[in-house]
């Protein structure tokens, strides 16, 4: 007899019935939605029951954006996001002890900082130690004499600084020799201590976001082996390689797309701009695709039935992205690209046009909220980048959903880390208002949302209702509320007599993770109901 379990006394966040509090689960499977009364006839037939004592029960997270290792090592390393300024980065370097043949650090974000780091301040700390240290987005980073001896000719790269911070093609390169460093056991560390903390945060999938940039291809069969092997959330892995769609179809990848560069970063000033950086003026950023290398990969992968997809921020590279979109849809036909579900990642810098090409063409918008949460705003990185009337526009969640754009969420690990709740509560406290979207909206995108964005609902809906696979977090008990954010959401759907299920109250602190079950298979438990 496999698992029969039936929880009761508690909350359950169902479509089924809004107001269940208690849940059947048959081997795999949700058997049953329903009230504690009912769940009273299942008794005799179950081999375990949870008594919740009013914890809230959901549909696991769906992180649709994730670097694995790096998040890992990040857990398991050198974090200097936390870090007030050049003097406190320099001694948490200090302090740090290396267990990798390169010393790998991330998260500093000079945004605010007098100066930036050198070449010559890490050295003076590191000596001959090979050491790279990246800049919060990632996109950049500065790396020590001894890393950049091993890279002949990087000198001749573009975005190579003799003093300064690497970015663009000259950090490609030394990004890759620091991550070529890694054994395979360090990996496997890394990649564990993701999931891990995945699980602990109600976390049930996450897609990676691979590619030749990025990660090789070893890295990427390892952690979906890792994930295979059970006792771990799901892994559904993309390879981001323009014209990649044989090695694509070799790792097992859901398709070539996720982080293929079409531009940077913001905070590099590597995303592509229409108009100059304010705080940088003789640069636009720079653009790495052209419209037509775009169309040739979208239409193709179309052909094939994967799924195709860019890394794009900067308005004019989301110009380029959206004229290669409507080429490619020229050549492939409307519905058959609406059928392949492409997405987009990031996609921070949208105009009327764009957003309606996304909702014709029935492209996945895979964006990160804590962007906004974490650079957004009037004293955010955003205004600092590209002043207030650009900036003011950045992440339009409400413009998207509205227009009927798909929209998923995920954190970019290890850009802003694993947080779905602190995700839900960025997209319904937007900076500006009216790109806020609901409570209820922003969970839906954050766990339906995804297995949409992987073309996996038919398998995994991302609810909790009868036929369903037993895929839950049970949540600590906690004020339950219907949040509207603003006057535009109606009164009505906050009404007790709507019978619109509440979810925790993010004004305050997001409830601890007592349980995560994936397919019926428990993956993290916190001990409450021992």
């Amino acid at each position: 007899m496999g698992r029969r379990m039936l929880l009761k006394g508690g909350h359950v966040y169902s479509p089924a019935d809004p107001f269940a509090t208690a849940m059947l689960v048959i081997d795999d499977v949700i058997a049953w939605v329903g009230d504690d009364a009912g769940a009273d006839v299942h008794r005799d037939a179950v081999t375990e029951v949870v008594h919740l004592e009013g914890a809230l029960v959901t549909p696991v997270f769906v992180d649709a954006h994730v670097h694995a290792t790096s998040t890992g090592l990040l857990l398991n390393g050198l974090d200097l996001t936390a870090t007030k300024g050049l003097g406190d980065m320099l001694l948490r370097l200090r302090e740090h002890q290396s267990t990798t043949s390169v010393l790998l650090g991330h998260g500093w974000d000079d945004t605010h900082w007098p100066a930036g780091p050198t070449r010559q301040d890490l050295d003076a700390v590191v000596g001959s130690v090979p050491a790279y240290l990246s800049r919060i987005d990632v996109h950049s980073a500065v790396a020590s004499s001894a890393l950049l001896a091993l890279c002949p000719g990087i000198e001749r790269l573009d975005g190579y600084s003799e003093h300064g911070v690497m970015s663009r093609e000259a950090h490609h390169r030394v990004r890759s020799l620091a991550l070529a460093s890694l054994t395979a056991e360090d990996r496997r560390q890394a990649q564990a201590a993701t999931l891990r903390r995945a699980a602990g945060l109600g976390i049930g999938s996450l897609h990676e976001l691979a590619g030749p940039a990025i990660s090789g291809p070893d890295d990427l069969l390892s952690l979906l082996s890792l994930a295979e092997a059970g006792s771990t959330p799901t892994v559904v892995g993309y390879w981001g390689e323009l014209d990649g769609f044989a090695e694509a179809e070799r790792l097992g990848a859901r398709g070539a797309a996720g982080d293929l560069f079409a531009d940077g970063a913001l905070g590099s000033h590597t995303a592509c701009l229409r108009n100059p950086y304010l705080d940088q003026p003789t640069s636009s950023g720079a653009a790495y695709l052209d419209a037509h290398s775009v169309s040739r990969h979208v239409a193709e992968a179309t052909r094939r039935g994967l799924q195709a997809g860019f890394h794009v921020i900067g308005d004019r590279a989301t110009d380029i992205v959206i004229d290669g979109f409507e080429q490619a849809a020229a050549v492939a036909g409307i519905d058959a690209m609406r059928s392949a579900r492409h997405r987009l990642e990031h996609v921070e810098m949208l105009d009327a046009h764009h957003i309606g090409v996304m909702a014709t063409l029935g492209i996945v918008a895979s964006v990160q909220p804590a962007f906004d949460a974490a650079w957004g705003g009037p004293t955010g990185m955003y205004q600092a980048r590209l002043g207030v009337e650009r900036a003011h526009d950045m992440n339009p969640l409400a413009s998207m959903a509205s227009a009927g754009v798909m929209l998923a969420f995920g954190s970019d690990a290890p850009v802003t880390p694993l947080d779905p709740w602190g995700g839900v509560r960025a997209a319904a406290f937007h900076s500006n208002p009216r790109q806020s979207i609901s409570v209820r909206a922003a969970f839906a995108a954050h766990t339906r949302g995804g297995r949409r964005a992987a073309r996996e609902e038919h398998l995994e809906p991302g609810v909790l209702a009868p036929g369903a696979p037993a895929s839950l977090a049970v949540w600590a008990p906690g004020p339950l509320a219907v949040q509207a954010t603003d006057q535009r959401v109606s009164a009505w759907s906050t009404d007790p007599r709507s019978g619109t299920p509440g979810l925790p109250d993010l004004t305050g602190d997001a409830p601890e993770c007592w349980l995560t079950v994936v397919g019926g298979a428990t993956i993290h438990d916190a001990g409450a109901f021992a």
